[in-house]
């Protein structure tokens, strides 16, 4: 029953590739009633290996069959690893687990396309549990954009009867969901802001040292110069001036960034720098400006996602939110920051064993409420 506690693990893979994130939940309650418990959190780095075939496919648009289906069987053990090191660190074993909440790795994003790969059967096999993916596509099929799909998660977590608050994640694309004081879930506001570290990362693999995969900490952006000229022709892009509901992905936010710099010769860091402002600035304009109602001041913006390590985005965004805003701490979360995406996923399979839609309308376009999600059973 949904009112027992349950442990459900969430796994997921951003759009940066970094690899995958569990967090093991214990969950009690059902629908927007429930409460979360972190149990454990575990991190598998991707093997630098997969990492280069996934950002080649995603950079090429293009793939044979064979490994489209290698890929699919690599980054599922490479979730079943993650899972099982996860269950052993916190003495528990599948049969203790409900399900595996498995979000599988974005190769391509394009409303109503969309591919989040990931083989859920040998994932299963693998770990001796069932298996709830593909979380997108019920969405995609009611007309939405599949996307942002944690604002359910949000909402059960992080909603506040006086508070307004900014759930934002800083991964490889930058999204929000925006939750008024004492708002019913269909007055969430969710969308993807634009790019978070995914051309900052770009920049690393094609200009940095062999083995750079990412600007660590911001070391190369705060020792940069923004070229204005080139935030200025992005920031001008067709998609920041879209109203949402909108979700992007990386590659586009990638070709962007190129579009903007053609014909602009830069040093790595200077580059490093423009892309950290970019991001920086496109979440400050979001949040004050663009597309969020009056909310009083101060908002509390509660930031996650790999890019709040990144010191130039995180100094040029408390600059851009100034007062009106309230940039909380990373440790003022009630878990690691780098859990909460995961975590978010355990909550959606919980919806989606409760036979509940966890879809929000409002925030992805759908023309209704959808149940979200497949069921694998354990074998």
């Amino acid at each position: 029953m949904p009112d027992q506690p349950r442990l459900i693990a969430g796994a997921m893979s951003g759009t940066s590739a970094d690899g995958v994130d569990v967090a093991i939940v214990q969950i009690t309650g059902s629908g927007t009633e429930m409460s979360a418990r972190l149990i454990r959190h575990h991190a598998r780095p991707y093997p630098a290996e997969l990492k280069a075939r996934l950002f080649a496919l995603r950079g090429a648009g293009a793939v044979t069959l064979a490994e489209l289906a290698r890929l699919a069987r690599d980054i599922s053990l490479e979730y079943a690893h993650a899972v099982n090191v996860a269950l052993q660190a916190a003495h528990l074993t599948p049969g203790d687990v409900t399900a595996v909440a498995a979000h599988g790795q974005t190769l391509y994003h394009d409303p109503p396309d969309t591919i989040q790969w990931l083989d859920p059967a040998l994932l299963a096999a693998r770990t001796g549990c069932a298996v709830v993916s593909d979380f997108r596509r019920a969405d995609c099929a009611a007309g939405g954009q599949g996307a942002p799909l944690v604002p359910f998660a949000d909402y059960v977590l992080f909603r506040h009867a006086t508070r307004n608050r900014v759930l934002l994640n800083i991964g490889g694309i930058a999204n929000l969901t925006f939750i008024p004081a004492g708002a019913s879930m269909e007055q969430l506001i969710a969308f993807d802001i634009g790019p978070g570290n995914c051309i900052s990362d770009s920049i690393c693999r094609d200009r940095g040292p062999f083995g750079m995969s990412w600007d660590i900490d911001g070391a190369g952006a705060s020792r940069g110069q923004v070229i204005q000229a080139v935030v200025k022709r992005a920031l001008t892009d067709p998609y920041f001036l879209k109203p949402p509901p909108k979700s992007t992905d990386g590659p586009a936010m990638i070709e962007l960034f190129h579009r903007a710099a053609a014909d602009t010769p830069a040093e790595i860091n200077d580059l490093l720098a423009t892309a950290a402002f970019i991001t920086a600035t496109s979440i400050a304009q979001a949040i004050l400006a663009r597309s969020l109602p009056a909310a009083g001041a101060p908002l509390e913006v509660i930031a996650t996602g790999g890019g709040i390590h990144n010191k130039a985005i995180m100094g040029w965004l408390r600059s851009e939110l100034g007062a009106r805003a309230d940039l909380q701490a990373p440790d003022s979360l009630p878990f690691p920051p780098q859990a909460k995406e995961a975590l978010a996923f355990a909550l959606l399979a919980a919806a989606t064993l409760d036979n509940l839609p966890s879809n929000i309308p409002s925030c992805t376009g759908a023309t209704r409420q959808v149940i979200q999600g497949s069921i694998t059973p354990r074998p």
